[in-house]
């Protein structure tokens, strides 16, 4: 729904000659999108905040996860290594992302109770949290 509405606003954009990017110029919808996915696939996909993830952790997440562990299931902790293991996809913000959305086995999804940025930020502090061994300070 998101796209579209940007292809519709990009679209109509191009009536306009104010200084257009190149995939603005292009004559065609098949040409506008092929160059809009383009710049949409080179642009990183998640770029949350890591400080805005650390309040969504400390309100949402921290009474099953604090300090980077697991108070139901031990073993899977936010570590680097069990986020490695056991996180579908592996250790990366998409992983999380997803693993926050959709919940699995005794975690909860946030999908709806949480906002897509909400998520975005939880993930980027989680990633930044395990990638710098942080967990324990």
């Amino acid at each position: 729904m998101k796209l579209s509405i940007l292809f519709t606003l990009l679209a109509s954009a191009s009536a306009y000659s104010l200084n257009k990017p190149a995939f603005l110029k292009a004559k065609s919808t098949a040409a506008i999108t092929a160059a809009l996915c383009t710049s949409l696939i080179a642009s990183p996909a998640f770029a949350g905040d890591v400080g805005a993830g650390e309040q969504v952790f400390s309100a949402n997440c921290a009474a099953c996860h604090a300090g980077g562990q697991n108070v139901i299931m031990p073993e899977k902790t936010l570590q680097k290594d069990a986020l490695t293991q056991y996180l579908s996809g592996g250790m990366k913000e998409g992983s999380v992302v997803t693993q926050v959305t959709n919940g699995k086995n005794a975690m909860p999804a946030f999908g709806g109770r949480l906002s897509d940025d909400d998520i975005a930020n939880v993930a980027s502090y989680v990633i930044d949290q395990a990638s710098g061994d942080k967990w324990d300070e």
